[in-house]
């Protein structure tokens, strides 16, 4: 096992100096990033690492991207484009585990759980950065009611669209990479979990992720201190609830809604 996480090592090395010198990666994130993906490398094999790298690297070129038109949505988000330690571990642990998991029980679960999980994170990150471009106003997830660009719980018609695409693109990649029949089966695994788990990511956002309020500029955000250098104060949800812990929630919901499809399709074909 020693064998295979040194090679694992040395190449998460490379892609999180990279990923720091291109501003992805904060200092603790190279952390998260080399703990993360020297597991996933060296435990799951090359496959296990492409899905991983096919969400990190597309995420953090659509971090990049139309930087100036998404500046007032980032006000009201937690981090920004530079990633942690936390939001590294909050994408990507949870893949790391199960990886270990299968290094020590084998089982083809555990494929498809992965599978969901990196669907998850992958269309969540897409919604993320690309639905704050819509050209229609978001509306909150429980209540259809009109909301500001950024507002945690809100959802549009394009953020919708490519997290769809974002989870069909890691299911395509599990199906055509991981050489499992018939692949369009893992295509609607990525696609529909990836779905699945970031509307529940944006359910939880609407009623009981933390949120704060800035009484200076008058607007609610998840940061503690606002951008304007104002504490703020929290108006609802549980303070132990913030974005990284609804990120982790909703990749668990993506991987179980991955595995429920796949033993769906499984005794089907028994049937």
């Amino acid at each position: 096992m020693i064998q295979q996480l040194i090679p694992a090592f040395i190449l998460s090395s490379g892609i999180a100096s990279l990923a720091y010198w291109r501003q992805s990666l904060s200092k603790s994130g190279v952390a998260g990033a080399l703990l993360v993906g020297t597991l996933t490398f060296g435990l799951g094999g090359w496959f296990w690492g492409l899905l991983l790298g096919i969400f990190f690297v597309s995420s953090s070129l659509l971090s990049h991207f139309k930087e100036g038109e998404k500046r007032q949505a980032a006000e009201k988000f937690e981090k920004g484009h530079r990633r942690d330690f936390g939001q590294a571990l909050a994408n990507g642990g949870l893949g790391a585990l199960i990886a270990l998991a299968n290094a020590l029980v084998p089982s083809p679960a555990w494929y498809y759980l992965f599978t969901g999980v990196m669907a998850t994170v992958t269309a969540d990150t897409w919604a993320t950065e690309l639905g704050t471009l819509s050209q229609a106003p978001p509306r909150l997830i429980t209540t259809g009611q009109r909301v500001e660009v950024g507002t945690s719980g809100g959802v549009s018609l394009l953020g919708t669209a490519v997290s769809l695409v974002g989870g069909l693109l890691i299911g395509l990649a599990a199906g055509l990479f991981g050489r499992r029949k018939p692949f369009w089966q893992l295509m609607l695994v990525g696609a529909f979990s990836g779905l699945a788990g970031s509307l529940f990511d944006s359910l939880l956002g609407a009623t009981v992720q933390q949120i704060y309020y800035c009484d200076q500029c008058q607007k609610d955000t998840e940061r503690k201190v606002h951008r304007c250098g104002q504490e703020t104060r929290p108006i609802r949800g549980y303070a132990w609830l913030n974005n990284d812990v609804v990120n982790l929630l909703a990749s668990v919901v993506g991987g179980l809604t991955a595995v429920a499809l796949w033993l769906l399709f499984r005794r089907r074909k028994t049937a």
